[in-house]
């Protein structure tokens, strides 16, 4: 037990450059208080007691403003960093050593009957304000660029980005970066590749219109 709580702290502190020690990650970060709240009231609503599984969950809303829902199912090591008004569904399932900002919500569309939220693989991060709605799956080491809404599935090693969230891959390679925001858009990237063609054209053009001059 307390190698897991060891490991989990090292995970934490090593995302997080502001984290001064493990003791402080422990006592006063809300969102590490938030998640060691949700396995308790898991635990209770796996064992069929969902009233007391509500009450622990909506008392840590109010004393952190993160929601977890008991009903979702989370791996080691997730990380809500900030976490004011994280919002994550019952049937949310998150895997291993995820990053998760302020104003995040993993819910569903309203349309949906059984799984209704997101599947979120290992390693993924999702930036300030994203949005991710309905039962989709965002693959192993993908990006969600922040105040991203993604309403289609990312593959592994993608980074979403815009409303609603395009995607772009990273060439399969894990992306070792935090950074939330500089994140390549892929809308501007093919404009810029429409543009750098019609230069390329024109001169070429150009060049032709002057050899027929001499």
């Amino acid at each position: 037990m307390f190698r897991k709580l060891r490991d989990e702290l090292t995970s934490l502190m090593e995302r997080d450059p502001a984290a001064k020690s493990k003791a402080e990650i422990f006592f006063l970060y809300s969102g590490y208080k938030a998640v060691r709240s949700y396995r308790k009231s898991h635990w209770f609503f796996v064992h069929g007691m969902p009233f007391i599984a509500r009450f622990i969950s909506q008392r840590t809303k109010h004393k952190t403003g993160i929601e977890i829902h008991p009903g979702a199912k989370i791996g080691k090591a997730l990380f809500i960093d900030h976490g004011m008004g994280v919002v994550i569904g019952e049937t949310t399932e998150i895997g291993d050593y995820c990053t998760i900002y302020q104003n995040v919500t993993l819910g569903g569309t309203g349309k949906d009957q059984g799984k209704r939220h997101p599947t979120i693989g290992n390693n993924v991060l999702i930036g300030a304000g994203a949005k991710v709605l309905g039962p989709i799956k965002v693959g192993n080491n993908a990006r969600i660029a922040a105040g991203a809404v993604v309403l289609e599935e990312v593959p592994d090693n993608a980074t979403a980005v815009g409303v609603p969230a395009k995607v772009v891959r990273i060439n399969g390679i894990k992306p070792s970066s935090l950074d939330q925001i500089h994140v390549g858009d892929p809308v501007a990237q093919r404009i810029a590749m429409i543009d750098q063609k019609i230069n390329e054209l024109s001169n070429k053009v150009a060049r032709l219109h002057a050899h027929d001059k001499h």
